[in-house]
């Protein structure tokens, strides 16, 4: 007889993944504390930071690889490619002298009646953040977005994390509901939304998606790891 696997013991199981995962997160830092300090004094200069759009299975390693150091939620890599390989055009990577940095991971799609993106994951390794990183990986989804069709653009963040929040706050985005125990780890999340104009009502959207990335650009936000 076939054993189906109950929700609940799908939930313990991610719980108990996710414990491991900080447990040794949390052992890997304190052994390398030392190192982590060092990282901290990384100094480089805004122009030699390069952005790619996602080129490939190439990159999925490294995507991966800076999720699951930086975020609280485990993913498994059917979570990922459902991602990256129908929404390449949408997921950015951040590298400074070849190594990885950061990364952006979105979806669009119709949603209620609403051609809407998505935000799923944003992470930028701490020696690197606060130098606007995150802001030139989320603009560059958002413009791709606005260019397809957009009407909105959506994502969850914990409500503890004051760095990714003040990151949308400055793009533009409203907090649109709060959703208790959101998370694996009990925190609760706050959905944000940025709304675009109608496209049939404005005609001029890619050149409007234009001025949007050159306004964000403007800014030199903190640059969290955030959430799905």
């Amino acid at each position: 007889m076939l054993a189906i696997e109950s929700k609940e013991s799908r939930r313990r199981r991610r719980r108990r993944r996710r414990r491991k995962k900080k447990k040794k997160r949390e052992e890997s830092m304190e052994s390398g504390k030392k190192e982590d300090g060092e990282m901290e004094k990384v100094e480089f200069d805004a122009s030699e930071i390069e952005y790619v759009s996602y080129g490939g299975e190439h990159h999925l390693p490294l995507v991966m690889n800076l999720v699951d150091q930086e975020l609280s939620e485990p993913y498994s890599i059917f979570t990922y490619r459902y991602f990256v390989y129908l929404w390449p055009q949408l997921s950015f990577l951040a590298f400074h002298k070849g190594k990885c940095v950061g990364t952006v991971v979105c979806k669009m799609g119709e949603h209620r009646n609403t051609f809407r993106g998505y935000i799923a994951m944003l992470v930028v390794i701490k020696p690197y953040r606060g130098r606007g990183i995150a802001t030139e990986l989320v603009t560059r989804s958002i413009k791709v977005m606005m260019e397809s069709g957009c009407e909105e653009v959506t994502l969850e963040a914990e409500v503890t994390n004051k760095g990714a929040l003040a990151l949308y706050g400055r793009l533009g985005f409203i907090r649109a509901k709060r959703l208790f125990h959101y998370y694996l780890n009990g925190v609760d999340a706050f959905r944000l939304k940025l709304l675009f104009p109608r496209p049939e009502l404005h005609p001029s959207l890619p050149m409007m998606a234009d001025k949007y990335e050159s306004h964000m650009r403007s800014y030199h936000g903190n640059a969290p790891s955030i959430v799905e």
